[in-house]
């Protein structure tokens, strides 16, 4: 009955709409997410079942503690903080391990609700996406050569170096930008990209200070370390929820404000990263100018 209610007057409102757009196929797109908003979020609640994407493979925000690969098995900060949304959704939560290459697609294309996964909200892709507000605030550092820093003593260094990442990922960026190459890998496991840069196959991992950190104290027996004078771009972390879908954006962000008023994301940050990643750093990071990221 409230679905026949409604609608005569999410009709209006669609023409309305219509009416103030600048051109037809512009007008088409905002009806068609006005309808997608309110659909997405009664189909997570019609499931009861919130599907999210994600890594599994980066120590500290989605990894497995164990030696079997289970859902049981599934943890770190990312996965726990999914865990307590839907929880607080009233919600049961899935996660589907994917790389982070097919995870955005896979937001846009449905195959899941959304993706939590240390996923940096950039105004580039808030063009793309609806981003829920942040719980997680960092900067970008590298793993690099103990013995020498891999030579790499500014961001300029990085011109002709090897750096290993994901295809599409922001590090990756920053390191063309500065003249490196862009070594890529699958989803791979931090050991394989911390290994590359202990044997010489790649000069250095950009990535999350937090995840950097973690990463490189799993494989002492790797001749890297953090380097110790570079610390770069500002970041917030957020999950990645499908454009336009502001209703499911709204219950996600009531959830993450409950959390941060009872401490809670305060509790998970200190269990997996041994520091309030909640909070923004009160350290100076340097901003990099020039790019679009």
């Amino acid at each position: 009955m409230k679905k026949m209610f409604y609608l005569p007057m999410l009709i209006a409102l669609i023409m309305l709409l219509s009416a103030c757009g600048s051109s037809g196929g512009q007008d088409d797109n905002s009806g068609d997410t006005d309808e997608a908003t309110d659909d997405r979020w009664e189909d997570i609640q019609e499931s009861g079942e919130l599907v999210v994407g994600t890594s599994g493979t980066l120590i500290a925000a989605s990894y497995y503690d164990g030696a079997e690969e289970s859902e049981d098995q599934l943890t770190g900060y990312d996965v726990e903080i999914m865990r307590e949304v839907a929880d607080r959704l009233g919600l049961e939560v899935s996660f589907e391990i994917m790389g982070i290459d097919s995870m955005l697609p896979a937001v846009q294309s449905g195959r899941i609700d959304v993706a939590a996964n240390d996923i940096e909200a950039t105004d580039k892709r808030r063009e793309e996406f609806n981003f829920s507000e942040p719980y997680k605030y960092s900067y970008a550092t590298m793993a690099v050569r103990e013995e020498d820093n891999s030579g790499i003593h500014s961001l300029e260094d990085l011109e002709g170096k090897k750096a290993g990442g994901g295809a599409t990922t922001i590090y990756s960026q920053i390191a063309e930008h500065y003249g490196a190459e862009v070594i890529t890998y699958g989803n791979a496991p931090n050991e394989a990209y911390l290994r590359d840069v202990d044997n010489g196959r790649t000069d250095v991992v950009i990535n999350d200070y937090f995840l950097t950190k973690f990463g490189v104290a799993g494989f002492p027996q790797f001749d890297i370390h953090l380097h110790p004078d570079l610390k770069f771009h500002p970041t917030e972390q957020a999950v990645v929820i499908p454009k336009g879908a502001d209703k499911l954006t709204e219950e996600i962000n009531g959830a993450l404000e409950e959390m941060r008023e009872d401490g809670t994301l305060s509790e998970l940050a200190i269990q997996f990263y041994e520091e309030d990643a909640s909070s923004p750093p009160e350290e100076e990071i340097e901003e990099l100018e020039g790019l679009d990221l």
